[in-house]
């Protein structure tokens, strides 16, 4: 079920229901498909709880001199960058993994601007890391769902 719910198609075609209503879930009776559904689900479900192996090889690099400090938190596209001020970075995020929301938020904006004029410590950069992760896992496991989401309602 938590796969179906991270589907993009399922959260498309039932959007209106989900802002108001508690939407329809389907299910398959093909114990394949299923299984393969189950499989993708623990997957999110291990990221999001921040127990996946795959977040200790982070996908991007805390890079450049200075404090630490979160001063002015700024994305530049081209070089893959998320700035926290003018000489420190998190190098190696990806549009879409700066741009995903949860509940209306950018997720890795969010976090660095509620650490606004404070530095951060070893464990919050290693924490940001493993989040950019998660999200990078994330989409990439949404594109797998999405593959298979429209056999799950074929009768």
């Amino acid at each position: 079920m938590y796969a179906v719910l991270y589907s993009d198609t399922y959260r498309s075609k039932y959007a209106e229901f989900l802002k108001s209503d508690f939407p329809r879930v389907p299910f398959t009776k093909n114990y394949k498909l299923f299984s393969a559904m189950g499989k993708l689900g623990q997957e999110l479900v291990e990221l999001h709880l921040m127990k996946s192996s795959e977040l200790n090889r982070p996908m991007a690099k805390f890079q450049g001199p200075g404090d630490n400090r979160v001063k002015q938190v700024r994305y530049d596209e081209k070089p893959k960058r998320v700035y926290l001020n003018d000489t420190q970075y998190f190098e190696g995020i990806e549009k879409p993994v700066w741009e995903y929301q949860i509940g209306g938020y950018q997720v890795l904006d969010k976090y660095l601007k509620s650490h606004k004029d404070r530095a951060l410590s070893g464990d919050e950069i290693k924490h940001y890391l493993k989040i950019a992760t998660a999200i990078q896992r994330t989409i990439e496991t949404q594109k797998k769902i999405d593959k298979i989401y429209p056999d799950i309602e074929k009768p």
